[in-house]
């Protein structure tokens, strides 16, 4: 717009526009939104807190606890990115050990059949160690090596002795191996080569694949408990049944799977009648359900005999 001033010269004038209504409206009501929802959500929490079973002096006291231990988390996380931990304990074990607390003497226990020197040499790498550097996770594990060992306990006695509690397998069996014996416990755990003169009353078991059958074989005898001790010897055969070989020298063939333990119950009730183990009958036969077929030395077993298992 041009007007003209005293003089007549022309003159331009600037027009300037004023904030619109609509914008500063808009900014009001997101303005009065914001303070309202803020309002919502502190009135919210507040009831919430209000709910629980806490008074603000204990929120209070619990912020605080929080805090701390997040800065202790941290002050600790970056301390061990440092190696800071790693040299404190370094540091304590060596003054342990000026103080006298090292590894000085080492006790063992519980060794029967286990040669004890094979211990002491598992642990000999401890001795003079300080205690806080020991550790008795890794010295058990160690042990749990050995054939012999079932178990193993390792404690620090302080200030300088090393205390190790062995728990010894129990042998069970001989496992007969194409070129040696082998003692083995309940499971069929290896124990060490032996000699049939180093365990001569020790049960005998053959065959292939037998060795992984010790337990089960375990579980049949206990069927009939009144015979184990009269047992020499078992063989596994075909992978799928017993033949049972009494010290006089008798065979007992048993059939497969669940139907062993039950036959052998059934010829034990039939030794109790007639006196089979120590008789004529060289090897019984019970593979054929409820029936018994002998085999004696000399030729056909008695009549007697053999109408007498058919019973």
């Amino acid at each position: 717009m041009t007007v003209l001033n005293g003089t007549g010269e022309a003159m331009a004038k600037v027009s300037r526009k004023p904030t619109g209504v609509r914008r500063s409206a808009a900014a009001r009501s997101r303005s009065q939104k914001a303070r309202a929802a803020k309002r919502h959500t502190s009135g919210l929490l507040d009831r919430i807190m209000a709910a629980l079973p806490f008074t603000e002096d204990q929120w209070h006291k619990f912020f605080l606890a929080s805090i701390i231990a997040l800065g202790l988390v941290i002050a600790w996380t970056v301390a061990s990115y440092a190696g800071v931990p790693e040299i404190a304990r370094a540091e304590l074990a060596k003054s342990a050990s000026r103080a006298g607390f090292e590894v000085d003497r080492v006790r063992v226990t519980g060794v029967e059949r286990l040669n004890e020197q094979i211990v002491y040499e598992r642990v000999l790498g401890e001795q003079d160690q300080p205690m806080p550097l020991v550790e008795v996770g890794e010295i058990r594990e160690r042990l749990l090596e050995l054939p012999w060992v079932k178990d193993a306990r390792v404690s620090r006695q302080l200030p300088d002795l090393l205390k190790i509690d062995i728990v010894e397998r129990e042998p069970h069996a001989i496992v007969q191996k194409p070129d040696r014996l082998i003692l083995v416990d309940a499971t069929g755990h290896e124990l060490e080569a032996v000699s049939r003169e180093e365990a001569p009353d020790m049960l005998v078991i053959s065959g292939p694949g037998a060795q992984k059958q010790v337990a089960d074989l375990g579980r049949l005898l206990d069927a009939a408990p009144a015979l184990k001790p009269q047992i020499a010897a078992a063989e596994w055969i075909g992978n799928r049944r017993w033949n049972l070989t009494f010290g006089t020298g008798q065979m007992l063939a048993l059939p497969e799977g669940d139907k062993g333990p039950a036959a052998l119950v059934k010829f034990a009730e039939m030794d109790g009648r007639n006196r089979l183990i120590g008789g004529k009958a060289v090897a019984i036969d019970m593979r054929v359900p409820d029936r018994a077929y002998l085999r004696c030395k000399d030729g056909p077993c008695p009549r007697g005999l053999t109408a007498a298992m058919a019973e």
